[in-house]
């Protein structure tokens, strides 16, 4: 704490890269690092480091010496111990708090990270509190708390990368269940005369991460979403995919909103053409404006931009500590 007043630590742990936080919401991020995801004995002793070096002689030192690349304020550099940990993290994870291997990565296809006890490991060397959930549903959380999720309960964030992922916003707070939303996984409808491409997934081959995340699309068309130009015929393919999972949850949740965020979602002309195959696909049989009138407004992009998942992160730190 700083002058009395609670400071958060956020972790927003990706397959490709983790970005470490300290604050307490989107105005207030008084230090901030990231760097490359490699093996979870490194990875997880950057973040553990950054977090002492913010307690122990500033968090403008802290950015120094865990060696990525960022910002540190010079508010903060009297030093700064988080009062609760929030990580939002790849996965699958488990989040039953019954579970012996709570807080734990499961079945990633990221190599060296399955059964990565992430939560205890950080638990254990920072002593504090730490909160943790899906990286999509803390995403949707920092969404819900600050960002275009305001006031729309329930909600829904879908991140469209590296893979394709969901996390709800359910009576105020991320849904679990059985394990935790997969929306990534889902089966979509696959016209192999359209797209005769068999999918990438490593479980299901053609679902909808199969088929319509960054990866997909590399190797479907040989080169990387983000070359492809306005008009390549990868987009209409990949807002019909897309509009599938959107209709999908209009049925099954019935979300006020949904965000999609992610690197693949700044493809030329995706959001409009993904509107109005979500219009068709819904076919007039949801009647409220919001999708029949209004759906510029219903799928939207994120409005945290890329900070979705940081600020969650702090979030959930803030609930931990609530929670004792």
């Amino acid at each position: 704490m700083v002058g009395g007043e609670a400071v958060y630590g956020g972790v927003e742990a990706g397959g490709t890269k983790f970005v470490c936080c300290l604050g307490t919401g989107p105005d207030d991020i008084r230090a901030e690092v990231r760097f490359p995801t490699t093996t979870p004995e490194e990875t997880l002793g950057r973040v553990v480091a950054f977090f002492r070096e913010a307690a122990g002689r500033g968090a403008a030192s802290a950015f120094r010496e865990a060696g990525g690349s960022g910002a540190a304020s010079a508010a903060a550099a009297e030093g700064a111990r988080p009062a609760a940990v929030g990580v939002a993290c790849f996965g699958p994870v488990d989040l039953d708090p019954a579970s012996a291997t709570y807080g734990h990565i499961t079945t990633t296809p990221k190599p060296g990270w399955a059964g990565t006890d992430v939560a205890g490991v950080l638990r254990a060397a920072l002593g504090v509190p730490v909160g943790f959930d899906t990286d999509v549903n803390g995403a949707a959380l920092g969404e819900a708390r600050w960002g275009a999720g305001q006031g729309m309960d329930p909600f829904v964030y879908v991140t469209v990368g590296t893979g394709i992922g969901g996390g709800a916003i359910v009576n105020g707070a991320p849904l679990h269940g059985l394990v935790h939303p997969e929306m990534g996984h889902v089966r979509v409808r696959h016209d192999r005369g359209l797209d005769p491409f068999p999918g990438g997934c490593p479980f299901h081959d053609d679902c909808l991460e199969g088929l319509a995340s960054g990866p997909a699309m590399e190797r479907r068309w040989g080169a990387p979403a983000q070359t492809l130009p306005a008009g390549h015929p990868a987009w209409e393919l990949e807002a019909s995919y897309l509009a599938e999972l959107a209709a999908g949850l209009v049925c099954t949740l019935s979300p006020r909103r949904i965000v999609f965020g992610g690197g693949v979602m700044a493809g030329p002309g995706l959001f409009p053409m993904m509107r109005q195959r979500t219009r068709e696909l819904l076919a007039g049989y949801v009647s409220s404006p919001a999708v029949t009138d209004r759906i510029d407004d219903y799928l939207v992009p994120p409005g945290l931009g890329e900070r979705s998942g940081r600020l969650g992160a702090l979030a959930l730190a803030e609930a931990a500590l609530a929670a004792g």
